[in-house]
């Protein structure tokens, strides 16, 4: 099948296209459009209220158009899995965090309830997260470090617990009110800054800062936490340094729910197309594991670690520990663009794949209300889960109802069953902690893929995961994004400049390094620069330019020396010819040279401009002086497909004193036909383009 287009139109310049197509300019100010936007947002009404109303608490939103029969029961298997499924791990990250498990479950209860109002992913399951939950302990650990010796019945025990919960509560509070801060400047924007190789190399590798954290609680070691730069290493060292004081009951509790939990948890995955819900293996682990560790009083015969007293009831109102937030404060502001990436990140994923959109503004202000209120009753920081959203969006999960059921089945722990977890042994946690990173491990399996798609993000991958490993957990995440950046720059810096040809008998124009059957237009240089043109690029784009060109400053001398001696000549010449179309401020010094220009030099620069999105004022400048530099040699500038930006920034910025106002063009195709029947035809006649 073959078709073809025939186009029969006149020669478009921008100011002609503009008189032709363009929108008339609004006469009033920017200032009274200011104050009338301003009045319209400060107008009040019950339908604007009701429509702030939704907008801000979206289970006004949702919950009128709920679906009961259709949803009901989707919801409530995957929130009673969901839910089945915080206990464990809840009290499993609140040992990554430092504190006493119990506060694992207050985090996995009243985030949940605050998303469910206020946020908008369907299928987003919030509470503990791995990595918060690392990053929140080192914070902890810094400001109240472990003492080697503290009998956990102990007054001091108690003491000490509330100190470690407090820092871990002011972090919640504080990154709250970083969330919130943020949505109120609306920059749930900010969150791109974490790309999706920065994201997975964190994750990645923060996987193994955790089960490197968790090996002394399965081996049954006491030791010392180590925070800072190299903590990995120095954690492993002393590991290796104490193995001869490994408990050995404790040791087999670990290797036997490892021989539990993995193949349990692979089979899950691998049939979680078969499986209604998944087999709910880290609650039975526990339950079996204290049934064993009470039996056996492993604690007493064994000197087996044990979680020890869970309050049961609802936690009652507690402020921060609001003096320690400026120590807290740099910590913080990575926790909480972690926490809001990878939630983002996930409502984003599952959005996608069901069809319905997310508001990143609004999951910043429903972030930051689960972290700010929950921070007053001993939560830690709190995001979306990737193990747990995982399993809700498997499980059947239609909408934010299913937090309902999953924060049921938390409180019922919390008010009646959490005081018989009293003998479960800190190595299964431990274990759970661990067996729960097999999706961040698994992402090694993207490297190849990256490697083909992307060497640059493959390498973006690569820095950001041995940062994270090789030095901590914030500062390789620091690095990961300046990193990340930096490459964005050096893509900007070194864009390239191409010289464009013209396929045969169209209007198309393509790089002729790429396409060899293109071929240039006598005594025309096109060329296109891929990218914007500002202070960090303009020399990279002056060198390209003049390469290209040939404009060294040798041959410009000389030409302008040549210019002056013809120009002498020429007003001691009577009988002087004026040839083209008269311009005298534009085009007669290039009109001068015509007579001394073989046919095969360049008479006219085009610049497509169509990549070019934005210029800043040096980038203007240099435009100018490319001006005057192709002036001395005798060529002329045209310009083509010029957004409006950049063309608006070269106005302002003097460049027409430099060059004729139309020789801008819309298209390529249109300044190519205007420069070649300027050359071949009488001027009136050039005002159409046959394509």
């Amino acid at each position: 099948m073959s078709a073809s287009v025939a186009v029969y139109r006149n020669i478009y310049t921008e100011d002609r296209f503009r008189q032709s197509y363009g929108t008339e300019a609004k006469t009033h100010g920017g200032g009274q459009r200011f104050r009338e936007k301003i009045a319209e947002r400060c107008r009040c009404s019950r339908a604007a209220c009701l429509h702030l109303l939704r907008e801000r608490v979206p289970i006004f939103n949702w919950l009128p158009k709920y679906r009961l029969k259709k949803w009901i029961l989707g919801d409530t298997i995957a929130g009673l899995t969901v839910g089945i499924l915080h206990i464990p791990q809840g009290m499993a990250f609140a040992l990554l965090t430092s504190v006493a498990p119990i506060y694992g479950l207050y985090t996995s209860f009243f985030p949940v309830v605050l998303y469910m109002l206020f946020g908008t992913g369907r299928h987003v399951s919030t509470g503990t997260f791995a990595v918060v939950s690392l990053m929140t302990g080192s914070v902890v650990e810094q400001l109240v470090p472990t003492p080697l010796q503290l009998n956990s019945s102990s007054p001091e025990a108690a003491d000490f617990e509330a100190q470690r919960i407090g820092v871990a509560s002011a972090v919640a509070l504080l990154s709250g009110i970083m969330m919130l801060c943020m949505f109120g400047l609306q920059l749930g924007f900010l969150s791109t800054y974490l790309s999706e190789p920065i994201v997975k190399a964190f994750t990645s590798a923060a996987a193994f800062h955790v089960t490197i954290s968790q090996l002394q609680s399965m081996l049954g070691l006491r030791l010392p936490r180590h925070t800072g730069p190299f903590s990995l290493f120095k954690t492993l060292a002393s590991v290796i340094e104490n193995l001869p004081h490994t408990n050995i009951a404790e040791l087999l509790t670990s290797l036997v729910c490892l021989a539990i939990l993995v193949p349990v948890k692979e089979f899950n995955m691998r049939f979680r197309q078969r499986l209604r819900t998944p087999i709910p293996v880290e609650i039975l682990t526990v339950i079996i594991a204290t049934g064993v560790a009470y039996a056996s009083s492993l604690d007493s015969n064994y000197d087996v670690q044990i979680v020890g007293h869970i309050p049961a009831g609802f936690p009652s109102p507690r402020m921060p520990a609001l003096h320690t937030l400026p120590e807290v404060a740099g910590d913080t502001v990575a926790i909480t663009f972690v926490g809001y990436a990878v939630s983002v990140s996930l409502a984003m994923i599952y959005a996608d794949k069901h069809g319905y959109s997310i508001q990143p503004n609004q999951e910043l202000l429903a972030h930051g209300i689960s972290n700010t209120v929950s921070s007053l009753f001993t939560c830690f920081p709190s995001s979306a889960t990737l193990a747990t959203t995982n399993i809700l969006e498997s499980s059947g999960g239609f909408t934010q109802l299913s937090g309902l059921f999953t924060s049921l089945v938390v409180l019922i722990v919390l008010l009646l069953i959490g005081p018989l977890f009293y003998f479960l042994p800190k190595a299964v946690l431990a274990c759970i902690n661990v067996t729960s990173l097999r999706q961040m491990f698994l992402q090694f399996q993207d490297l190849p893929d990256l490697w083909r798609v992307s060497k640059i993000d493959f390498v973006v991958w690569l820095v950001t995961w041995l940062s994270v490993v090789v030095l901590n957990v914030d500062m390789g995440l620091a690095i990961g994004v300046v990193f990340s950046m930096m490459t964005v720059i050096c893509r900007t810096q070194r864009a390239g400049c191409s010289v464009l040809g013209r396929a045969s008998n169209t209007e198309i124009y393509r790089p002729l390094e790429n396409h060899n059957k293109c071929y240039e237009v006598p005594g025309v240089k096109i060329l296109t620069y891929n990218g914007p043109i500002y202070y960090g690029n303009r020399s990279f784009f002056r060198e390209d330019m003049s390469r290209l060109l040939g404009l060294t400053p040798e041959r410009i001398r000389s030409r302008e020396k040549a210019r002056k001696a013809l120009e002498k000549r020429e007003r001691e010449a009577v009988n002087t010819v004026e040839r083209g179309v008269a311009n005298t401020s534009f085009s007669s010094e290039n009109e001068i040279f015509k007579s001394e220009t073989a046919e095969s030099e360049v008479q006219a620069v085009l610049i497509d401009c169509s990549s070019v999105i934005f210029v800043d004022v040096a980038g203007a400048r240099l435009f100018i002086q490319m001006c005057i530099d192709c002036q001395k040699v005798g060529v002329c500038i045209y310009l083509a497909n010029c957004n409006e930006s950049v063309l608006k920034i070269l106005t302002s910025s003097g460049l027409m004193n430099y060059m004729n106002p139309q020789h801008i063009f819309v298209t390529v195709h249109d300044a190519v036909m205007y420069i070649q029947q300027q050359k071949e035809q009488p001027p009136e006649n050039t005002n159409t383009v046959w394509v």
